[in-house]
């Protein structure tokens, strides 16, 4: 039987911190959705609603860099919780904005929270859940990755439709005054013994050099921003980190580590997962983007489709442990990206008068094996961590993951705005997001390449693989 701290450790505490995330990444994809609706309740032309998402982003990129040390320095469950009362706070501004300027200000209040709400949350169940555990526990927290971006469409196409735009953001209420009543209840105050001075510089370069990939990202191929103005923010971005890099190479304690690139699991892990998570990560904007404008359906027609791979997500919780004990890491990494990036790719063959129970079949299992995916590298990517670089390997995660979902954003916007010049004035067509999905698809399996070094028994302690195969012999 489970001790009460062994139930904290391997079930509460993950549910807790899932819950939160779920909060954060259903929000983020409802005001996608909701973004028309607004404009007209400010009076704002909806391009220029494109601000109230940036500025989200760009607050998230300035303050992720330092959550790990905030975590180390002020204890794990105080700015964990703190985080969520931030959010919430952001939420309740946001459905009270009354114009454009308050509303992008409360998004980058939400910003800051979410900013330290993920990192800090994900680090917690990295540092409170036994290694055996870990496939389990971390199947758990990456479910609202997935989950969220599905049914984002649907709950934020029904409530704008049905409610008001401003209940998306009054809905976070209760459960942001839930998850802190839980979070102060039953989550461990984890922290370092001396994590050191705050490399201000340091995150003064890391902050400047995300915001501008962000932005750049962001921006790229949707017609908003001057092209001359994206490649200025773009290349002031790279100065930014090069320097950065350079600073970093003779600290200690860095704000974001690269020698952590060092250990082979961690690396594969951010290098073919930032592969990955840039094919993933663009189909949360081309599926409605296709269902709406290029099949013609409501968003909540288009919400009730993609909802399907929230589905396949539930369905590989139960089964991601077993898959990667009978399978392991290595093999399952390898050939689940390239399955998940023909998949991807196939989309793109949706069209106008396809059956929907096709259409349905088709994302249920791209849900699956993506979830299955993410649950296979976010846990592989702390398997031969030291508990000591835990910390400073979770925000350079965290970093890493958001820039890669904004280059995936950004690489299908560019490819639908390039396959748009050969009909001008006309609006995407299915064979446009055809060329779209297959780019986004080859990217996803690309990331196979970067599996390929890693050894056969790769996370092993954490997958109990090996002893799996003694047990069967």
């Amino acid at each position: 039987m489970h001790t009460d701290s062994t139930l904290r450790g391997t079930v509460l505490v993950p549910l807790i911190v899932a819950c939160a995330l779920f909060m954060e990444n259903l929000d983020a994809t409802v005001v996608a959705t909701a973004l028309p609706d607004i404009a007209r309740s400010l009076g704002e032309d909806p391009l220029q609603l494109s601000a109230a998402m940036t500025s989200y982003m760009l607050s998230l990129a300035v303050f992720l860099p330092v959550s790990g040390w905030m975590a180390d320095r002020f204890g794990a469950r105080r700015v964990f919780g703190s985080a969520i009362v931030v959010f919430t706070l952001g939420s309740v501004l946001c459905g009270l904005a009354q114009d454009l300027t308050t509303l992008v200000a409360a998004r980058m209040v939400q910003g800051l929270g979410g900013a330290l709400m993920v990192p800090v949350g994900r680090l917690v169940v990295l540092r409170s859940v036994p290694r055996a555990r870990l496939v389990r526990a971390m199947s758990t927290v990456t479910m609202p990755a997935l989950v969220g971006p599905a049914i984002g469409p649907l709950v934020g196409g029904f409530i704008t439709t049905y409610v008001s735009w401003r209940w998306i953001f009054f809905v976070n209420v209760p459960i942001g005054l839930l998850g802190f009543a839980l979070a102060r209840a039953y989550v461990p105050d984890i922290r370092e013994q001396d994590p050191g001075p705050l490399d201000l510089p340091g995150l003064a370069l890391s902050g400047a050099g995300l915001a501008g990939l962000i932005f750049g990202f962001e921006n790229v191929g949707r017609g908003v921003v001057a092209p001359e103005a994206i490649a200025g923010a773009l290349a002031a971005a790279a100065l930014c980190v090069a320097l950065y890099m350079r600073r970093a190479r003779g600290r200690t304690r860095p704000v974001l580590d690269p020698s952590l690139l060092r250990i082979p699991t961690y690396a594969a892990t951010i290098t073919g997962g930032t592969l990955f998570r840039m094919g993933i990560g663009a189909t949360p904007f081309l599926l409605p983007m296709l269902f709406q404008v290029g099949f013609g359906m409501t968003p909540f027609e288009s919400g009730s489709l993609t909802f399907a791979s929230a589905a396949g997500a539930l369905t590989m919780k139960a089964l991601a442990g077993p898959i990667l004990r009978r399978v392991g890491f290595r093999r399952l990494l390898i050939g689940n990206a390239l399955l998940s990036g023909a998949i991807l790719t196939g989309y793109g063959l949706f069209r106008p008068d396809t059956p929907h129970a096709v259409i349905l079949a088709a994302l249920l299992l791209g849900g699956f094996f993506r979830s299955l995916q993410f649950t296979g590298i976010n846990t592989l990517a702390y398997a031969d961590m030291p508990d000591d670089r835990m910390s400073g390997a979770n925000t350079l995660s965290s970093v890493m993951q958001q820039v890669s979902l904004s280059l995936g954003v950004a690489t299908g916007a560019l490819i639908l705005h390039l396959m748009q010049i050969r009909h001008p004035g006309v609006a995407s067509t299915p064979d446009d997001f055809g060329a779209a999905f297959a780019t986004v698809g080859l990217l996803a399996a690309s990331a196979a390449l970067f599996f390929l070094p890693l050894a056969a028994d790769a996370g092993e302690e954490v997958s109990g693989h090996r002893s799996y195969d003694r047990q069967r012999v």
